[in-house]
């Protein structure tokens, strides 16, 4: 075990983990759902949560059935998506708890951080601007890596970007594919639950909300839990 490694950056998810936007999500494809004449369950997005938006729009033209319908391409469904959510992120972009506090307080401290996400840059910027573009030192948008997570790239790259090693990051993260991305990076991964379960695996540690973190308990953590790498 490793237990000499220091806190070099934090690196969030965005959906789910800094942004409550998970019911934005489940707003958007039930719209484009019943455009399509189709149904759309909080079952059918858990699903889907923590991938890229090309494999929910793949699921969704499959649940749809896509008799004949103006609107047949996967990439028609992946820009409804991007669409509807531009939309939605422009009016509002609601906090997870503690999320704000949190980015002040590690700003404050200068401790790096980045915002590593699956939704695409027009969208991270939409959220950005209601964070503030300051909020986070880098950030790294789904069509900015050739793989997606679950891959270990996007964090990879705001790790290169911000100059650490990913052994010295802890990550946040809400869903399998991004916690399975973080890990296969060698990051030390930290799970908050919002709409699906994420079980357990070794050096995963589970809170339930930003609101139970601070900058010293990162800090122990990335003293005591080893990178996955």
């Amino acid at each position: 075990m490793n237990a000499s490694r220091r806190l070099a950056a934090v690196l969030f998810d965005m959906d789910g983990v800094l942004v409550d936007s998970e019911p934005l999500w489940l707003d958007v494809e039930r719209t484009i759902m019943h455009g399509l004449g189709a149904r759309w369950s909080r079952a059918d997005q858990q699903r889907c949560v923590g991938g890229p938006l090309r494999r929910t729009a793949e699921y969704m033209f499959t649940s749809a059935g896509l008799a004949a319908h103006s609107m047949t391409g996967v990439a028609a469904l992946e820009q409804a998506l991007i669409d509807g959510m531009a939309d939605r992120l422009t009016a509002a972009a609601p906090l997870r708890p503690g999320a704000a506090r949190l980015l002040a307080e590690l700003a404050a401290a200068d401790m790096p951080t980045a915002l590593v996400t699956s939704s695409y840059r027009n969208l991270a910027d939409l959220v950005l601007g209601h964070l503030g573009h300051d909020a986070v030192s880098v950030s790294v948008a789904g069509d900015e890596v050739r793989r997606r997570k679950p891959h270990p790239e996007p964090y990879l790259t705001a790790a290169r970007l911000l100059d650490v090693d990913p052994r010295d990051c802890v990550v946040l993260e809400d869903s399998q594919p991004g916690l399975a991305a973080a890990a296969a990076a060698g990051c030390r991964c930290v799970g908050v639950p919002d709409t699906v379960s994420i079980g357990t695996a070794p050096g995963l540690v589970v809170i339930d909300s930003l609101t139970d973190i601070d900058l010293p308990w990162l800090y122990s953590l990335a003293q005591r839990l080893p990178g996955a790498g």
